[in-house]
């Protein structure tokens, strides 16, 4: 199942991306050759007006073939040059190539707004100013594989509702509380009272019965825990609270990626802290598991990440490529369209083998 959300996750955010290109570029008067949902070999296609929407067997995301985006004789110089996108002006050609991370960015605006409408999961602390949180409970967010907690029917997002070992219950039910009643019950079976689901059918009061294990010398169950509470607001507070998050979650997470690139320019790097697509299904999982509000509020994540990542200058990327467009700002003339179209390759090529890397050290982890 957690292949699947992901597999509609990624199809999503990367049509949005492309779509972004897709409506500029009509704007603009640019050729748009084809819109791929999914990648080649090719099932089936469409022909609406001089595109080809095409539907392809690998559905891991989406493209667009626009005219003279890869320079050649055809689109510089043919009957159709004029549609061409290498011969529109550079402002044109920049706001077609910028049209797909702001797509990103405005859907990840939406999820975060829609979110905070429906009433998004929001750790205790961690709300914004001001955003009162209701339905404040103890949360599992994250369960040790072959635990106590694990053996006992624990799952992620059960919503820790009792906690009694015999005749002793906890009267205050938080992270500390319960650390604390388990070390001085160490020798004793803990019974866990949980709620699972949302729904008013499934609010039942399970019980899980747990001994703890002795690690290091401490009594543990196998579990982590959060207080977790629903942060709700009217239409128009969470629209502006949405742009608020968005612009800040972009900016920690550009933030982030330059920490990340510094460190490796040191000698600090650690491949460790990247998650690749195999990796992202586990966490996919994870965030499906606290309801689809949640989820969604993670895609909004991911759609920031992707954003970042396309503007980062280097070739074959829509950085890379605004970064020739300046270039040829600055010396007044194109670059030498085998020079371009070669280090796109290239840098296509690079970006394929690191993908590669990363996914073997996902799989690498999981063993």
């Amino acid at each position: 199942m957690s292949v699947i959300i992901f597999i509609i996750i990624l199809l999503v955010l990367v049509l949005v991306h492309e779509f972004g290109h897709f409506f500029t570029a009509k704007k603009f008067g640019i050729r748009v050759d084809e819109f791929g949902f999914g990648f080649p070999p090719k099932l089936f296609g469409l022909k609406k007006g001089e595109t080809e929407y095409t539907f392809n067997l690998l559905p891991i995301g989406g493209f667009v073939k626009i005219f003279g985006e890869n320079p050649n004789e055809e689109n510089i110089n043919g009957p159709n040059k004029d549609r061409s996108f290498v011969n529109k002006p550079r402002w044109q050609q920049a706001v077609v190539l910028f049209a797909g991370v702001f797509a990103n960015f405005l859907l990840a605006w939406l999820l975060f707004s829609f979110g905070l409408m429906s009433g998004v999961p929001t750790s205790v602390g961690n709300q914004a100013l001001g955003l009162k949180l209701r339905d404040i409970n103890l949360v599992v967010v994250s369960v040790l594989a072959k635990s106590p907690a694990e053996n006992a029917g624990l799952k992620i997002g059960d919503k820790i509702q009792l906690v009694k070992s015999g005749e002793d219950y906890l009267a205050e039910i938080n992270p500390e509380n319960l650390k604390s009643f388990v070390f001085s019950h160490r020798n004793k079976e803990i019974q866990i009272g949980y709620i699972r689901g949302s729904k008013p059918d499934t609010t039942i009061l399970n019980i899980a019965k747990i001994t703890p294990v002795i690690t290091d010398n401490k009594p543990t169950m196998g579990i982590s825990m959060d207080m977790i509470g629903t942060a709700k607001l009217p239409f128009f507070p969470a629209l502006w609270e949405g742009l608020r998050l968005d612009w800040s979650v972009t900016k920690g997470t550009a933030i982030g990626l330059y920490r990340l690139i510094e460190d490796g320019i040191q000698g600090k790097g650690n491949l460790a802290s990247i998650t690749g697509p195999v990796g992202m299904v586990g966490i996919v999982g994870n965030a499906y598991q606290f309801g689809f509000v949640y989820l969604m509020s993670f895609t909004a994540l991911i759609s920031i990440n992707l954003a970042i990542i396309n503007l980062f200058p280097f070739p074959a990327l829509d950085g890379g490529r605004l970064l020739f467009l300046l270039i040829e700002k600055i010396k007044g003339s194109r670059l030498n369209p085998k020079v371009a179209n070669t280090a796109n390759l290239i840098g296509f090529a690079l970006l394929i083998l690191l993908m590669v890397v990363i996914t073997y050290h996902d799989v690498v982890k999981l063993l």
